[in-house]
């Protein structure tokens, strides 16, 4: 499975190529987890009921990870990877340990966050 950052999402929903299409690609095959920080900061972002009914409906019908005390989890692991000192905040530690619990690659523009992740939790399309 794959976790698409909120930047890749948000370019998914601004049609820039090559993100609209990759990500298309693999929506349509049920590969992309939803992980529900990443849904919260895309209705954070929203300007009308039509963009938070089309982010409503994606969580709706992704596959999800169900994790006991992610945040709390996640805290810890940044503290013990020293994330803070490296610019990368919880929510970065959030989705990162949520690709080490589900065995997934991380879909990301961001470069803080690139530079926490190793090889094997970078997707590269």
């Amino acid at each position: 499975m794959i976790i698409a950052d909120t930047s890749v999402w948000i370019d998914f929903f601004r049609i820039k190529e090559p993100v609209h299409q990759i990500l298309s690609e693999l929506l349509e095959n049920r590969n992309i987890l939803a992980i529900e920080c990443i849904f919260g900061e895309l209705l954070q972002g929203i300007k009308n009921n039509y963009e938070k009914n089309i982010i409503t409906k994606y969580w709706e019908n992704l596959p999800r990870l169900q994790m006991k005390d992610l945040f709390i989890k996640a805290g810890i692991y940044s503290a013990e990877n020293n994330f803070i000192s490296k610019g990368v905040g919880l929510i970065d530690a959030v989705i990162l340990l949520s690709a080490i619990e589900s065995n997934s690659q991380i879909w990301t523009l961001d470069k803080k966050l690139l530079r926490t992740l190793t090889e094997e939790y970078i997707y590269k399309y």
